[in-house]
């Protein structure tokens, strides 16, 4: 079964960490772009505050849906040794690859973030949500800088994910809430009819809606959450 779109996904994904609904010790963090609108419906339905988490998957060339490694916020850089090892790609090829990444991650900090104050995670209960995990490489980098922040602790939500790569992230995150560990597992795309790409536009827009006060936050998500 395919999930009809990221909000359905982000309903599914809500439903199993009601035990964080209304928390003032809680934080939604979602991975832009795609994980915003997943993370988005998470807090709308459980009264959490939103926010974002900027990475860059760090893409195999010619492939780049798959992930030999991710850069985050913070300068932290983690490389799936046996990807690169396995397709051969070269120190030559990381470099470029990362230095171009790099050019993006500033320009979506820059744009999501705006006048929003830095993010700060201390003592908080963070569940970082995305909207699917293949190799882990991205949500590998966000736990890694995130840990650096010291939350309370970190829960890693996402609609779909391999069971290896669940295995993984098991013994690196307090709590690790997946929906759907499909096999075969050949992308995240192929487990949803409607996996578009997200305009910055629209991850701007969702952050500004969890900005508002808890009842006009939810009136204002009430069109988005019709529409599943």
């Amino acid at each position: 079964m395919k999930f009809r779109n990221r909000q359905e996904a982000g309903l599914e994904v809500a439903a199993r960490l009601e035990n964080y609904a209304d928390r003032e010790d809680v934080l939604v963090l979602g991975l832009p772009r795609g994980g915003v609108p997943v993370a988005y419906v998470v807090a709308t339905v459980l009264g959490l505050p939103l926010d974002i988490f900027v990475l860059r998957k760090l893409g195999v060339p010619g492939h780049e849906e798959l992930a030999f490694g991710a850069i985050g916020s913070g300068g932290v850089r983690i490389l799936n040794a046996d990807v690169v090892d396995r397709l051969g790609i070269s120190e030559l090829e990381i470099a470029a690859i990362t230095q171009e990444e790099t050019k993006e991650l500033k320009r979506r900090e820059k744009r999501y973030r705006g006048s929003r104050p830095p993010l700060d995670v201390s003592g908080r209960t963070v569940i970082l949500v995305d909207d699917g995990i293949a190799t882990g490489a991205s949500i590998r980098a966000a736990i890694h800088a995130i840990r650096k922040m010291r939350p309370a602790a970190i829960v890693v939500a996402t609609p779909v994910a391999p069971r290896a790569t669940c295995n993984l992230l098991r013994r690196e995150v307090d709590e690790l809430v997946c929906v759907k560990s499909p096999e075969p597992f050949y992308g995240v795309g192929q487990f949803y009819q409607d996996f578009s790409e997200v305009p910055d536009e629209e991850v701007v827009a969702m952050l500004d809606r969890a900005l508002l006060p808890r009842q006009e936050s939810k009136e204002a998500a009430a069109p988005v959450l019709a529409e599943i």
